[in-house]
């Protein structure tokens, strides 16, 4: 069969269209090649010229990622999420992908619209299935899945907002009925990374602050670039560590299992997203950290 490994040279964006009709897929058009380049799924041609005229531009060989990308295309509902394909090999693998797609890739998965409702709405759900005390009440479980959706649907984090953010996960993490007749505070995992109350509080004001700052298009290449240096010398240094971690975890051992290679794909805008949101918000990145 003729797949995204077989290809071994570059090629213009005819012969993208060929690769696709070669792989079973018919449907694929011009028009759609040039639609996911603009996405970031794709990355633009690289221009030739001859004396006489000009050649049709080409892409490279690593660059041919369309039959990956209609691979992937038949396992996901919005072609948002398609976005971390390019976004997993940037943020991995070398010689694949430039940050220039990169950036447009990365403003594609976060996207605009239901999508992000329904994305925001079940890390809401996930959050809470992970730190949520058994005696939260379900007012009090409610009243974070809104929060912590609005805040991922894109709403700004202000004072006010952070004040009821801090005050939403208390009333699940450390429910009164539970804590308020002590000075206990929970903790949750290992003891080198404990998730507590404040911490939830940072983890989702750094997703809110990456977020807004990118659907406000002041997410540049070298914000970007300083986020990925980042995730790969901490995953260096967490790899070095998982097995204590995951021994010391608890109830939340599963998160520090080692991840598939699809679920490296899976995870790749939810970690760049953590990860650039924490180098924003951060007072010991210094005034260039914003811009």
């Amino acid at each position: 069969m003729y797949t995204w490994e077989s290809i071994s040279g570059p090629g213009s964006i005819d012969d993208l269209v060929a690769d696709a009709h070669a792989a079973g897929y018919p449907d694929v058009t011009v028009r759609r090649i040039h639609d996911w380049i603009a996405k970031g799924l794709l990355d633009q041609p690289r221009l030739r010229t001859r004396r006489r005229g000009s050649d049709k531009a080409e892409h490279s060989a690593t660059q041919r990622l369309l039959l990956l990308l209609l691979d992937k295309r038949q396992q996901v509902q919005h072609l948002s999420a398609l976005a971390q394909v390019p976004l997993a090999m940037w943020l991995w693998w070398d010689g694949y992908v430039p940050t220039r797609q990169a950036q447009r890739a990365w403003v594609t998965w976060v996207g605009r619209g239901r999508r992000n409702q329904e994305v925001a709405r079940e890390g809401a759900l996930g959050l809470l299935e992970q730190v949520g005390h058994q005696l939260a009440t379900p007012t009090a479980r409610a009243r974070f899945v809104r929060i912590i959706t609005e805040l991922g649907n894109g709403k700004a984090l202000t004072v006010r907002g952070r004040a009821e953010l801090l005050d939403a996960v208390r009333d699940v993490m450390e429910p009164d009925t539970a804590f308020a007749a002590s000075s206990l505070i929970r903790a949750l995992g290992p003891a080198q990374t404990p998730m507590t109350v404040d911490a939830v509080v940072t983890h989702v004001e750094a997703l809110c602050t990456a977020l807004c700052r990118t659907l406000d298009g002041t997410v540049n290449h070298g914000l970007l670039e300083r986020a990925r240096t980042v995730q790969r010398t901490s995953t260096a240094g967490y790899l070095a560590q998982r097995g204590d971690f995951a021994a010391e975890a608890g109830q939340l051992a599963d998160l520090f299992r080692e991840p598939s290679l699809q679920e490296q794909f899976d995870q790749a805008g939810p970690q760049l997203l953590l990860v650039l949101g924490m180098h924003l918000i951060q007072p010991h990145n210094g005034p260039d950290s914003r811009q």
